[in-house]
C-alpha cells in the first residue's frame, strides 16, 4: 500500500526541481507531516501519550483550595518552579463563591517530582506571613503566567517576565520580576486589550524569531479559541491573530500552553485543553462523583456535564498549527476528582526529568490537575523524549520517503524504538529518489534497539561529509520500529 500526503505544499525551484528544505543541524521531530513526501507501507503517523505518575502536590493550605489551578512550570538551571492560583470556590444554593480572594502562590524543587512550598513572608494571611505567596493583585492573581526572559540582553531587573489580567481595565497586564519571586508591573496600562482572556494567558521570548510571542484566549464564532501576537520590548504588541489549524474539525479549547520544544526551538508545541459539554446522559451519571456532579449543576449545568482533556498541536511560524484530532491525554480510568469539567489542566512547560525507571535514558514531565472543585491536586505524567508522535511501521513493514532536504553536519543521528525483530534502515537519495552510491539499501546497516540517541551507518561508515549541503532525500526503511527524532549532527558536539 502507498499512499502520498497532500496537506504539504511541494515547492519548486527555479530550474523545475523540487525546493530543498535547509534543515541544517536541528533536530527534526515527527509532530507534523511537514517533511513527508510518501508513506508506503504499513507505516503511520502515530500520536504517542503520556503516561500517569505520582501525585506531586495536593493544594491543602488554607489560602490555596479546591480552585487552584492555572500552574506554570519553569525549568530554572538546577531549580524547578511552579506558580499557580490558590483558589477556593464554594458551592452553596446554586450559588457558586469566592471562599477567599485569589492569591499567586510559589513552590521549588531540585528534582521536579518532589515540590517544597517556602515561606517567602512577603504577604500577610490571616495574620501570618509563613505562606508561599507572591502576588495577591486581583484580577491578575486569577491567570499569572510567568516565563523566564531568555532575550541576551534582557536587563537584570526584568529576567523573569508574565503576563495576567490587569486590574481595574480590561486586557493583560505586563509583569516583571529580577527573581522571579517579587514582581512589579512594567508598565501602567494594559499592553494587549482585544480579547477574552478569561483563561491562562501566557508569552515567551521567541529566539529562533527575535521577539515575543503571546497566546491569550478569545472568542471565535461561539468557541473558545487562542490568538497570538508578536513584540519586540513586551509593551508594544501587534498581530493578534487567531490559530490556523488547517482542516482539523472545530473544538473549544482552553488553556494553550504553546512553548518553544527545549530541543528543537524551531517548533512550537501547543497542549491545549480541549473542553465539551457532553449534557446529562446515562453515561455522564456513570461517571466518578455523582452526587458533586449534580451539586455543580445546580449553579450551572456545564459545571455538571462538561468534561476536558488534553490534545497536541505544533507550529514552524507560530500562528498555523498541526493539531491532531484524537486526545494527546485521555481522562484515563474513572477515579475521584477526574472525568469533570477542569481535568487535565495541564502546566505550562514541558521539563526534563529523572527516569522513573533507574538506568533508562531522562524523560519528559508534564503535570496535569485533577480533583478540581472537590480536592485539588497536581498529578506528574511522562512522556518520552521526543515521543510525542512517531513515524511506526508494524511486522509487514513500511517506509517514509522525506521531501529533499539539506543538512549541516558528518553524521546522522536517530531517537528510535524497535522490537527484538524490527529495524530501522536509512537510504539517502537524490531529489529524484535515485540511491546515492554508498548510501542504497544494501549499504545502510540495521539499526534496532530502543535508544534516544543512535548513530546511523552504510557499510559500518557513519561519515556523511560528502553529502553535507548538497539536497537529498532520506529514505526510512522500518518493521517493527517507532521513529522519533533524527538529526544531522558533527559528531563530538
Amino acid at each position: 500500500m502507498t499512499f502520498v500526503l497532500l496537506n504539504t505544499v511541494a515547492l519548486i525551484a527555479d530550474d523545475g526541481q523540487p525546493q530543498a528544505i535547509d534543515i541544517g543541524s536541528r533536530r527534526e521531530l515527527f509532530v507534523d507531516d511537514f517533511l513527508f513526501d510518501k508513506v508506503m507501507g504499513s507505516t503511520t503517523h502515530k500520536l504517542h501519550h503520556p503516561q500517569a505518575r505520582e501525585i506531586v502536590m495536593t493544594h491543602d493550605a488554607a489560602w490555596e483550595g479546591n480552585g487552584s489551578n492555572y500552574h506554570t512550570i519553569l525549568q530554572d538551571g538546577d531549580l524547578y518552579r511552579l506558580y499557580y492560583r490558590g483558589a477556593q470556590f464554594d458551592l452553596e444554593d446554586g450559588k457558586l463563591r469566592q471562599g477567599h480572594p485569589q492569591v499567586t502562590c510559589y513552590a521549588e524543587s531540585r528534582d521536579g517530582i518532589h515540590w517544597e512550598k517556602p515561606h517567602l513572608g512577603l504577604f500577610d494571611w490571616e495574620g501570618s506571613r509563613e505562606n508561599n505567596i507572591i502576588l495577591t493583585t486581583s484580577p491578575s492573581t486569577h491567570n499569572f503566567a510567568p516565563f523566564k526572559d531568555t532575550r541576551p540582553d534582557v536587563p537584570p531587573d526584568q529576567q523573569y517576565k508574565a503576563l495576567a489580567s490587569a486590574a481595574g481595565k480590561k486586557g493583560l497586564a505586563a509583569y516583571v520580576s529580577a527573581d522571579g519571586i517579587r514582581w512589579r508591573l512594567m508598565v501602567d496600562e494594559p499592553v494587549i486589550t482585544e480579547g477574552a482572556f478569561d483563561s491562562q494567558n501566557l508569552a515567551f521570548w521567541d529566539a529562533q524569531r527575535g521577539e515575543y510571542r503571546a497566546y491569550y484566549r478569545d472568542f471565535r464564532k461561539g468557541y473558545r479559541d487562542i490568538r497570538t501576537a508578536v513584540s519586540k520590548d513586551f509593551v508594544t504588541w501587534e498581530g493578534g491573530d487567531w490559530l490556523n489549524y488547517g482542516d482539523a474539525p472545530r473544538a473549544h479549547l482552553y488553556t494553550n500552553q504553546v512553548q518553544p520544544y527545549p530541543r528543537a526551538p524551531h517548533l512550537l508545541i501547543g497542549l491545549p485543553t480541549r473542553y465539551v459539554d457532553r449534557g446529562w446522559t446515562g453515561s455522564m451519571k456513570e461517571l466518578p462523583e455523582l452526587e458533586h456532579r449534580e451539586l455543580r449543576a445546580s449553579v450551572n449545568p456545564r459545571y455538571g456535564t462538561a468534561l476536558t482533556d488534553l490534545v497536541l498541536m505544533s507550529s514552524r511560524d507560530g500562528q498555523t498549527f498541526h493539531r491532531w484530532n484524537d486526545a494527546f491525554l485521555r481522562p484515563g480510568p474513572e477515579r475521584s476528582g477526574t472525568w469533570n469539567y477542569g481535568h487535565l489542566y495541564t502546566a505550562c512547560g514541558l521539563v526534563r526529568t529523572a527516569p522513573t525507571i533507574e538506568g533508562q535514558p531522562d524523560e519528559l514531565s508534564l503535570y496535569g490537575t485533577e480533583g478540581g472543585w472537590t480536592n485539588a491536586r497536581l498529578r506528574r505524567y511522562s512522556l518520552r523524549i521526543d515521543g510525542f508522535a512517531s513515524i511506526n511501521a508494524d511486522g509487514d513493514g513500511g517506509e517514509l520517503r522525506t521531501r529533499p532536504v539539506v543538512f549541516s553536519g558528518n553524521q546522522l543521528v536517530l531517537n528510535l524504538a524497535t522490537s527484538a525483530v524490527g529495524f530501522i534502515k536509512v537510504v539517502l537519495q537524490d531529489v529524484d529518489y535515485n540511491e546515492i552510491d554508498g548510501f542504497g539499501i544494501n549499504d545502510a546497516a540495521p539499526i534496532f534497539g530502543d535508544a534516544i540517541e543512535r548513530e546511523a551507518t552504510w557499510q559500518g561508515n557513519p561519515d556523511l561529509s560528502k553529502l553535507e549541503g548538497r539536497p537529498v532525500r532520506i529514505r526510512f526503511v522500518l518493521k517493527e520500529a517507532d521513529l522519533f527524532s533524527f538529526q544531522f549532527k558533527t559528531a563530538g558536539n
